[in-house]
């Protein structure tokens, strides 16, 4: 269908639309025109994707000013998805403009889209593919592909082919998909379409081009790109992939709730005692190396030399930014710090690995010590660096870059033997850069929190200001979009992220039936208040009440349910007392049961299992994590999921002196109470929780929030606004009894099929959709 959004046609690649994504148009629209950012929330399962694919092409297509769209993901799977979404809304876009304009259609350049992901999932390498672990992937893609290899290659190939042995053979110890991409050299471009992962990987295979590579190349000519959040957010990968992007783009970072937790994990290092063993080692091999090329080599050393004299722009583990934008990006970073070159003790190598092996010393005997978990500034740790080590400082901001240089002068392909050392080396530069300021602080944990009697030194550099990452994309893009279908409240995430939205703006679910029945439970039939607080968990009742609203549930449902419990530890605890009191066996005499775990191979046959119990019609309960894999990024839809338990509010683990340290930072800078900050934490994690049941509007679930502080106001208030739409105040505070009675009535009621047109007035025709846009168009007006 096509639509009119103020003036703009959008072509929409489905007959009918749900009002939300119209009205989730206009917000586009208001955000693009005026060149701004905004943060908008839109209920789950109601075309998310769709919608803005749909909205930012049509627009693309009438203001060719805008020069590519940024579509941020957090998983390969959420990546085809898009990818796969996007392929039907083209090819409807393009049939449709074909139709309209046939003259003006003939002249459109058609569309390049393709998604960029690691080496190892883009690898056609028989024996780079097959490695385990990205790490293990990506360096024996440099052994391959690394310029001084390929060098040393083609001069054996050379000398080869002159002594008479013929010019076709191919050197086994080169990549040859890599070699046919470079080959190709400006001409490695591929053709107009829009590439899934899977395309590209058979586009390389047809060309012998390396899909890796080749997707990297392409990102300055592609019109819509997906990746990884990373990709922009992180300033080592950000540097390497994203610097040269446009700025008259659209970012998107979809499923953007936890976003800031993405940003200030981007700019956190932690150093275990086993790390900094490990970086004396590679301060060794470092030293060998050195001695080696001084006497085979050292006209190389000397060119670096001269380079680091002329000074050498800080990358990598900094966020991306230009010298003249500095201030305005990153207040925090000294403005000179593009521009001052790397100080003389350190431009020699020698010098360089001297200064690291005092740092990892200082760090080892000074700071990794002690029983008594402690927490300080990094202004008071540099203080007492500078007295202890009587060292100049300076250096250890150009740490970071002065060891990738020497990596690359050495020649040395499997830098993944000495990720210990450049992680120190991060710790060094973020401490050299940040040490002034209140953005990061200083944290030594001596005990594993999870096992707090086995001895497991960490010293942490926690980044405490996700505005840090942010910034840099805010100030660099034209326009930028916060979307979920779980971001509420709107304003605290624009204070934490640091910066003012053009639009913020949550949206409601429109809906003929009630797809979702929310119910607030706050004590068991005993009248017992059930909860997760630690003076709670230990409670027979409590557990028991738990238990009971949990086997009942499963009785009641006739296929899939998830119970999501707060903490592993709570799950493994709860799940202890339930098998004592005999609830576990009745619990399989309803249903099978699976199980959620730390490790995300036995998880993934958990949940395949799961599935398969649900397609049989045995059905089957799955026991998961708030803020685990499953919460995060599996759809329970149809069958799989018709029930949602939350046991609990899942706060963090409030005694992390990391997690101290950010809501004091919080308190002190952003006026963010420390009781709002975790309440809107919870809150977040349970929304996603529950919206893991609804995934279309032809769905239907029950989701029980079973704790008796959701009944309070500052948590049942920061629920989506789609959610509390949906829970009268019949349906909160209730007894296990009453909720299981209200679930009954609301299961039968839902099993019972469509009825023809039932959905009708949730679903919008082109002549409404019309109607609604000159009602629109002349509110505008007046």
């Amino acid at each position: 269908m096509r639509i009119n959004i103020d003036g703009l046609r959008v072509y929409f690649p489905y007959p009918r639309l749900y009002p939300e994504q119209y009205e989730y148009m206009c917000e586009l629209k208001k955000t693009l025109d005026a060149r701004g950012h905004s943060i908008i929330e839109m209920p789950t399962g109601t075309g998310k994707t769709v919608t803005l694919l749909s909205f930012i092409t049509s627009y693309h297509l009438q203001r060719p000013e805008l020069a590519k769209l940024i579509y941020c993901t957090r998983t390969v799977g959420e990546m085809e998805k898009v990818l796969q979404e996007l392929k039907v809304v083209v090819k409807y876009r393009d049939e449709s403009y074909m139709q309209d304009q046939p003259e003006a259609a003939k002249a459109m350049p058609r569309m390049l889209a393709l998604g960029l992901t690691t080496r190892r999932n883009l690898c056609l390498h028989p024996e780079v593919s097959t490695k385990e672990t990205r790490e293990e992937a990506d360096a024996a893609c440099r052994s391959l592909t690394a310029s001084w290899v390929r060098s040393s290659v083609m001069d054996i190939d050379t000398s080869f082919e002159q002594n008479g042995h013929g010019p076709d053979r191919i050197n086994s110890s080169l990549c040859e998909y890599f070699e046919g991409h470079e080959k190709e050299g400006v001409n490695s471009v591929m053709p107009a379409g829009i590439y899934t992962l899977d395309d590209l990987m058979q586009f390389g295979r047809e060309r012998k081009w390396c899909p890796y590579y080749t997707a990297r190349y392409c990102l300055n000519f592609a019109n819509v790109i997906v990746y990884n959040y990373q990709y922009l957010l992180d300033p080592k990968i950000a540097g390497l992939i994203s610097k040269s992007l446009a700025r008259e783009s659209i970012v998107v970072f979809d499923e953007a709730h936890n976003i800031d937790t993405i940003c200030i994990d981007a700019l956190s290092v932690n150093l275990r005692e086993v790390t900094l063993r490990r970086s004396l080692g590679n301060i060794a091999k470092l030293r060998n190396h050195v001695q080696t090329l001084r006497q085979s080599g050292a006209a190389r050393l000397q060119k670096e030399y001269q380079r680091l004299v002329k000074g050498m722009s800080t990358s990598g583990i900094l966020p991306q930014v230009q010298a003249s934008d500095m201030l305005l990006a990153s207040p925090h970073i000294p403005q000179d710090i593009l521009e001052e070159t790397v100080p003389g003790n350190i431009r020699k190598a020698e010098h360089f690995i001297q200064f690291l092996r005092r740092f990892i010393q200082y760090l080892r005997d000074k700071k990794m010590n002690g029983r008594e978990s402690k927490q300080e500034n990094p202004s008071r740790f540099l203080h007492d660096m500078r007295t202890e080590m009587q060292e100049d400082i300076r250096p250890l901001r150009f740490c970071s870059d002065r060891l990738k240089s020497l990596l690359q002068v050495l020649e040395i392909a499997e830098v993944a033997e000495f990720t210990p050392l450049q992680l120190v080396s991060d710790f060094a530069t973020l401490l050299g850069t940040y040490g002034h300021t209140k953005s990061f602080g200083v944290v030594f944990e001596p005990f594993d929190e999870r096992l707090p009697n086995i001895p497991d030194p960490v010293l942490q550099l926690a980044c405490l200001d996700a505005s840090l990452a942010m910034r840099p994309v805010f100030n660099k893009f034209q326009s930028v979009i916060l979307t979920s279908g779980t971001i509420s409240p709107l304003p605290l995430y624009a204070k934490i992220l640091g910066f003012q939205p053009a639009i913020m703006r949550s949206l409601s679910m429109s809906m003929q039936r009630q797809a979702m029945c929310p119910l607030i439970v706050s004590r068991g039939p005993d009248q017992v208040a059930i909860s997760s607080k630690y003076d709670c968990r230990a409670d027979i009742s409590v557990v028991r009440n738990y238990g009971n609203l949990t086997v009942e549930l499963a009785s009641i449902i006739p296929d899939g349910v998830v119970v999501f419990f707060t903490s592993y530890v709570y799950m493994e605890q709860m799940i202890s007392m339930w098998h004592e009191m005999g609830i576990i066996n009745r619990l399989f005499e309803r249903k099978l049961v699976f199980i959620e775990t730390p490790d995300s191979i036995e998880s993934a046959l958990a949940l395949d299992r799961y599935r398969r119990a649900c397609d049989t019609g045995r059905g089957a309960i799955f026991l998961c994590v708030a803020r685990g894999k499953v919460a995060e990024g599996i759809d329970f839809d149809r069958h799989y999921g018709r029930a949602v338990l939350v046991l609990g509010v899942p706060f963090q683990y409030t005694e992390s002196r990391v997690l101290r340290a950010r809501l004091e930072y919080m308190r002190s800078m952003l006026n963010i109470r420390e009781g709002d900050y975790l309440s809107f934490d919870a809150m977040r994690q349970t929304a996603q929780c529950a919206g893991r049941v609804i995934r279309n509007k032809n769905d239907y679930g029950v989701v029980i929030f079973a704790d008796k502080r959701y009944v309070r106001a500052d948590k049942k208030n920061k629920l989506p606004q789609w959610i509390l739409e949906l829970m009268p105040d019949s349906q909160v505070d209730l007894d296990t009894q009453a909720a299981l009675s209200v679930t009954r009535m609301y299961v039968r009621e839902m099993a019972q099929p469509l009825l023809e047109g039932e959905l009708d007035t949730a679903l919008l025709t082109e002549e409404q959709v019309a109607e609604m846009s000159k009602s629109r168009f002349s509110k505008l007006m007046t």
